[in-house]
């Protein structure tokens, strides 16, 4: 997996990405992370690269041609014209389904939107997915696409030590995970639950499967629903 991300802060990328799980990704070649900063493909000579909106109104937009050598560059490099994801509020909220859409391409792209936003006419050349992490604002979309970037990679073979672990962890099925424990046996006078210390994985199984089913539930009421309906 190649992620390339578009954006005015690389070094916010750089430094949330190269720890960790992901960091160890990165270092071993599991995954391979490209920054590009926006300003290199200005051809202004004070490296601007944003301007004030048409028809007024507070802030600035980014402009569109530097947006698009960056995309040009980027294009260049993989050989191939590659999925690039825009982050925005106004995009589909991000899901486990888009997850494992994405995890399956060989190069993800990620563009990070400033300040009032991006010249809607360069979106309109090179985004394929508009993805938001959530209905509220950021100062820019460094953060949602690490978030995403970090979802996608727990499908990468070789990120993940336990490869059953992406695929046994909350929304795996549509429901959240089960309780975890761990030593000691007992603290805060609670103990952990008898079935795990059994060792007969087919109740522990069940045992599991019923918790996810309580926990969504009583905590995402609306998954249990569609997860019911998948169901029937």
């Amino acid at each position: 997996m190649k992620y390339y991300v578009m954006t005015l802060f690389p070094d916010m990328i750089e430094q949330g990405m190269n720890t960790s799980i992901l960091g160890r990704a990165i270092e071993s070649g599991t995954i391979e992370l490209v920054t590009k900063n926006i300003r290199d493909y200005t051809l202004d000579r004070h490296n601007k690269v944003d301007d004030y909106p048409y028809g007024g109104g507070a802030g600035m937009v980014i402009e569109a041609e530097p947006v698009y050598r960056c995309y040009e560059a980027i294009c260049s490099e993989l050989g191939k014209i590659p999925r690039v994801i825009y982050l925005t509020p106004q995009g589909d909220v991000f899901s486990q389904k888009m997850v494992l859409d994405f995890s399956k391409e060989e190069a993800v792209v990620f563009l990070c939107g400033h300040y009032e936003g991006i010249d809607e006419r360069v979106l309109e050349e090179i985004v394929t997915d508009y993805v938001s992490i959530g209905d509220y604002v950021l100062t820019g979309g460094e953060l949602p696409a690490m978030v995403l970037m970090d979802a996608i990679a727990r499908f990468v073979p070789g990120v993940l030590n336990n490869g059953e672990s992406a695929e046994t962890e909350s929304f795996s099925d549509g429901l959240l995970e089960y309780p975890q424990y761990t030593r000691p046996l007992e603290i805060l006078g609670r103990k952990v639950p008898d079935v795990l210390m059994s060792g007969h994985h087919e109740n522990i199984r069940k045992w599991r499967q019923e918790q996810s089913e309580l926990r969504t539930k009583e905590r995402r009421p609306d998954l249990y629903q569609a997860w019911l309906e998948r169901k029937e």
